[in-house]
């Protein structure tokens, strides 16, 4: 049953098997900009520091693709093959994140879920999805491109970021 909890801030919390399921079925075709870049985010610096952690954790590789991180180089932003999975750290929290549509299940662009312990937000996006984290200090988004196993992407990752970004709700 998805809900939201409430602390300064709504946060998705809660994510069951019904909406996993949903979440990798929607994700198998996805697609994001071929090109290696990605707008580095800017956070504060304990966010940052937390990004920076990340960093050093993420695996060489995921779903079978080499880490090539795009341009402008940076410790917030990873990137795997080509087209490339793009990982950004520190990232704002994304408007659908307290929208009551997507926790009642009503958003067909968007679907809460849950992978390997780590809470995310999918978000269909033309013919790409974003995945954000919920329930974590920091807000990581991932960009999975079209033809790409997402659930693969997402479990590939999930250890790194309950390593590097503990779980709470995001300043």
């Amino acid at each position: 049953m998805n809900s939201f909890r409430h602390r300064h801030r709504r946060v998705l919390r809660v994510f069951r098997l019904p909406a996993l399921a949903l979440l990798i079925t929607a994700a198998g075709c996805s697609s994001a900009d071929d090109s290696a870049s990605a707008a580095v985010p800017s956070p504060d610096p304990g966010v940052t520091k937390l990004c920076r952690d990340l960093d050093k954790v993420l695996p060489a590789k995921v779903d079978g693709e080499r880490r090539e991180d795009p341009e402008p180089a940076s410790a917030l932003t990873a990137a795997w093959g080509s087209p490339a999975i793009i990982l950004r750290c520190g990232v704002p929290q994304p408007p659908k994140m307290v929208d009551p549509k997507v926790a009642e299940g009503r958003d067909a662009d968007a679907v809460a879920g849950g992978v390997n312990g780590v809470d995310w937000l999918m978000e269909k996006q033309g013919d790409a999805h974003r995945f954000t984290t919920a329930n974590r200090k920091v807000y990581v988004e991932v960009q999975v491109p079209e033809g790409v196993d997402s659930s693969g992407v997402l479990i590939d990752l999930a250890a790194a970021v309950k390593k590097a970004i503990p779980k709470g709700i995001a300043s």
